[in-house]
């Protein structure tokens, strides 16, 4: 029997709190308006949202929190409960602790239970990953409706009253870098009206003898390191690098597909920054999809990415749209993508 077509029926996203802008976060580190205008300039990234309260370093939310929002939010939107979902994957970086899994207690929150739940330890393209996964299991048949989580909470892994002007340039540019937030999808193999196709799904580790571009520490209380960072990002070789993986997933994805750049209508490229997205779609050249990008006022949210680009793609796709988005994670090199198909 052949493999039934996977539909993507919803996305639904979270973010916590109010935007934060860079004037705000400057003020709060101590960093005067150069370090603000070095952000605006240099990272392009004007606001983002964290689950942590400035002012006191005390989290105001926690990713399960957001993962039940928008997971929420995409079954409501796709018409679904609970009840008709049979499957769970979530992709992350930074759970909320190491057992229970993160992905079991959002089950747990929105009332799923007696399904098979799987997460995903993984950087930016964790949220593409949990597309596959929940993708390959639908298509075997043994489930028909998957629930399918990505997001992060960053902001956790920096201490507030940190002295920023003391910190490394590949430990400082994290804190300008990254927001919060959740995103969730609803795939089924059962087709409602405008829902649109998974036609393919790329994840590919292409890290042999590279060293890693992003270091995400998980200290205990018996090995904290104060000499060692609890986050570290080579922007260097992330700006050199990614610009060409993204343009290779692209053609990869194209090449599968039988597709070419022309007939994309929209393209989602990898969101690391305002300035550094720029550069990436320059060098991806493909000259006619219309663009969606929301990194300048989210921040890089790692794996809730994706879904803050489909939750804007979604309403727009009409019959006959075809739709790309790639994903890079840099810390040990991975290339993601997948393409959609409005029928």
């Amino acid at each position: 029997m052949d493999a039934p077509d996977i539909h993507l029926l919803s996305a639904g996203t979270a973010l916590p709190g109010a935007p934060v802008d860079n004037a705000a976060l400057a003020d709060r580190f101590g960093m005067d308006t150069l370090w603000e205008q070095w952000i605006d300039t240099f990272v392009g990234t004007r606001t983002r949202h964290l689950a942590v309260d400035l002012k006191t370093g005390e989290p105001n939310v926690r990713l399960t929190d957001l993962c039940e929002q928008a997971g929420s939010r995409a079954l409501e939107t796709a018409g679904l409960t609970a009840g008709d979902v049979d499957l769970v994957v979530l992709g992350t970086s930074t759970p909320d602790q190491l057992m229970p899994a993160t992905v079991n207690m959002v089950a747990e929150r929105l009332g799923i239970d007696a399904v098979a739940t799987y997460q995903l330890q993984s950087g930016c393209t964790g949220a593409v990953q949990a597309l596959n996964m929940a993708r390959q299991l639908l298509m075997a048949g043994e489930h028909h409706t998957a629930l399918v989580l990505g997001g992060d909470v960053c902001s956790k892994i920096f201490d507030v009253e940190t002295d920023l002007s003391a910190l490394s340039p590949e430990e400082m540019v994290n804190v300008a870098l990254f927001g919060d937030g959740a995103g969730a999808a609803v795939l089924t193999t059962r087709p409602q009206d405008r829902s649109a196709r998974l036609v393919r799904v790329l994840t590919r580790l292409v890290g042999l003898n590279r060293e890693p571009g992003q270091v995400l520490e998980w200290f205990t209380k018996s090995d904290r390191n104060p000499d060692r960072a609890a986050s570290r990002e080579d922007y260097k070789a992330i700006e050199a690098t990614v610009p060409v993986m993204a343009a290779e997933v692209l053609d990869e994805l194209l090449d599968g597909l039988g597709w070419a750049a022309d007939d994309l209508d929209f393209l989602l490229p990898p969101q690391l920054s305002g300035r550094m997205t720029e550069l990436i779609v320059k060098r991806m050249d493909a000259p006619h999809p219309t663009e969606i990008t929301c990194v300048a006022e989210t921040g890089n949210t790692g794996n809730a990415l994706p879904f803050l680009q489909l939750e804007r793609l979604l309403p727009r796709m009409t019959t006959g749209d075809r739709a790309v988005a790639v994903a890079v994670e840099s810390s040990k090199w991975i290339k993601a993508g997948f393409a959609l198909e409005r029928g």
